[in-house]
């Protein structure tokens, strides 16, 4: 087996950072504050955070706010739940959670919560459970779930749930990885695990392992790194981790590691990027690859991280 090679990733992650012209910048120029949060997250599991000016990236997060309380993906753009989730984890990450206007922030999020209990990513109204996920896990990391109409949240997430066990992004559409990973999250972080069909949705997820021992996010597709996250964490968070074969996928996220220059990919010789460099260390992190910090599989923050908020640890 090989060895992750963690000097490299450190440093292809801050090489990601200091880029600014070229083609990978350029296409991640509208979701910068989510690339942002993937690499630091990514050093943090590593243990390296301190390789940042924590300060300098703390006012970069801040300039991103908009009047309406949301964050934008970069300076100058428009607010969405997408970044304000990835603003909040940032700071979060940095024990800066303080910096905020907590109130102006959870009103943003509250806003955005619809009369059937689901949630808008913005001001457009596109409705999808991710963002029911991402409105319960930023409002829960600033103490602000009083916010909303928790019970309406549930139920709306609910009624995304399919007959194979699994959750779509609205009712009626089909079960997939990462809309489970958002329902379970959502459902775990408000107490609401009770809903789920453990074995039935546990037997969904575990069949997502593919004969290279990586993991795919719908039947009959190719497998991802990235599902290494999405299944992974929703199998943790219902108890059924144990039902895929562990040592295999750790096989197949590392060789999906660029070992000359830093990164992961999303399959063995594509190119990397910051994403899949991310959910391919979270993955390791879950198989409790020695040397990384662990991961919470519903918030997406070091444990240490989350203790620190919750338990003031």
């Amino acid at each position: 087996m090989g060895e992750l090679a963690v000097e490299k990733h450190v440093k292809y992650v801050l090489s990601v950072e200091k880029r600014k012209d070229d083609f990978e910048s350029v296409v991640m120029e509208h979701l910068r504050m989510n690339g942002a949060y993937w690499g630091l997250t990514t050093l943090d599991m590593l243990g390296k955070l301190e390789m940042v000016d924590r300060d300098e990236i703390v006012s970069w997060v801040m300039q991103c706010q908009h009047e309406s309380g949301g964050f934008g993906g970069n300076i100058g753009h428009d607010p969405h739940i997408l970044y304000t989730v990835s603003a909040v984890q940032i700071l979060a990450l940095f024990a800066k959670i303080d910096v905020l206007d907590i109130d102006k922030v959870s009103n943003y999020i509250s806003c955005l919560q619809n009369e059937d209990g689901s949630f808008s990513g913005d001001m457009w109204g596109e409705v999808d459970t991710r963002f029911s996920y991402i409105a319960i896990c930023s409002l829960a990391l600033l103490h602000r779930l009083d916010k909303i109409d928790v019970e309406k949240a549930v139920k709306y997430i609910i009624s995304c749930k399919n007959v194979d066990g699994g959750f779509g992004s609205i009712p009626g559409a089909e079960s997939h990885a990462g809309q489970i990973f958002c329902c379970v999250g959502a459902l775990a972080i408000t107490g609401s695990l009770h809903h789920v069909d453990k074995d039935l949705l546990g037997w969904w997820l575990c069949e997502r392992q593919v004969k290279s021992g990586g993991l795919n996010g719908r039947p009959e597709k190719l497998p991802d790194v990235c599902y290494s996250w999405w299944v992974l964490s929703s199998l943790i968070m219902i108890d059924r981790a144990h039902w895929i074969d562990k040592e295999k996928l750790v096989r197949f996220i590392l060789d999906c590691q660029d070992k000359e220059n830093g990164g992961i990919s999303d399959r063995p010789d594509d190119a990397v990027d910051v994403y899949h460099t991310y959910f391919g260390v979270a993955g390791l992190s879950h198989l409790e690859y020695p040397g990384l910090k662990p991961i919470d599989p519903a918030y997406a923050l070091p444990v240490d991280v989350v203790n620190r908020i919750f338990f003031g640890k």
